[in-house]
């Protein structure tokens, strides 16, 4: 009985409510003539109708229902100005100039038949040679060597055999010649090629000539070629000079 007469006054307490209730297509929950949500009382709940579904929620009767509003993104903050973060950043370096790959090479031409002595001819060449490269100019700095490559040849007269023993005995006493002038021995590759690389304008020397006239001929070929490869700076450009201010003359005095 009393379960039964808390139904009835529950139904009696929304009779008055339903009597000005309305519905539309698409509403969750009753509306009163106001337009206002429907709720059951003394239970602050609203009423829903049988088209209601999670979607239809609203905040007043549903809050918990409600996809909430995504959270607003703070505002990036504003970038520095460019001269503040350029005065921020320290002044970066000049870069040093990258240094000069030399390759020297010279002939020291025109050896005695049959001999590997130098002449003297082959030693002012090669003291001039070696003195440029150690002595700074307008281009660069003195050059640091990184490896002397000294390299024996002979004429075509004799056997193979022995012109490439002979060629080595020419490169040996140039190696040596260097390295009494206060080179790094170690700085110093030395090799023989015999007759294998001839200059080329002897290629007109007649073997049919007389053998004196032949040997003169082919002199240039009785040599030892030195090649030095090495690095060394370049020099540093001078400063533009400032124009010069034109000179201002003093006004002229007025004529009496």
């Amino acid at each position: 009985m009393r379960s039964a007469l808390k139904i009835t006054i529950a139904v009696a307490a929304l009779i008055p409510v339903l009597a000005f209730a309305q519905t539309r297509p698409k509403d969750g929950y009753l509306l009163d003539s106001a337009g206002l949500e429907v709720k059951a009382a003394g239970a602050n709940v609203c009423v829903r109708t049988t088209q209601w579904t999670p979607a239809l929620a609203t905040v007043t009767c549903d809050p918990d229902l409600v996809p909430k509003p995504a959270p607003v993104a703070a505002p990036a903050p504003k970038a520095a100005p460019a001269a503040a973060a350029a005065a921020a950043k320290p002044e970066a370096k000049p870069k040093k100039p990258e240094p000069l790959n030399i390759e020297e090479k010279i002939e020291l031409q025109g050896m005695e038949f049959n001999k590997a002595d130098m002449t003297a001819d082959n030693k002012t060449d090669l003291d001039a040679f070696i003195g440029d490269l150690t002595k700074a100019n307008k281009e660069r700095s003195a050059v640091r060597f990184g490896a002397i490559i000294v390299t024996g040849h002979t004429d075509r007269i004799g056997s193979m055999k022995y012109n490439m023993k002979l060629s080595e005995k020419r490169a040996i006493t140039v190696k040596d010649y260097i390295v009494s002038k206060g080179y790094d021995q170690k700085l110093i590759f030395w090799e023989g090629k015999g007759p294998k690389q001839p200059i080329p304008v002897t290629k007109f020397c007649d073997n049919k000539m007389k053998r004196k006239q032949l040997i003169e001929c082919l002199a240039p070929n009785r040599r030892v070629t030195v090649e030095i490869v090495g690095q060394a700076d370049p020099t540093p450009k001078p400063a533009a000079k400032p124009a010069a201010k034109p000179e201002t003359k003093p006004e002229a005095k007025p004529a009496n």
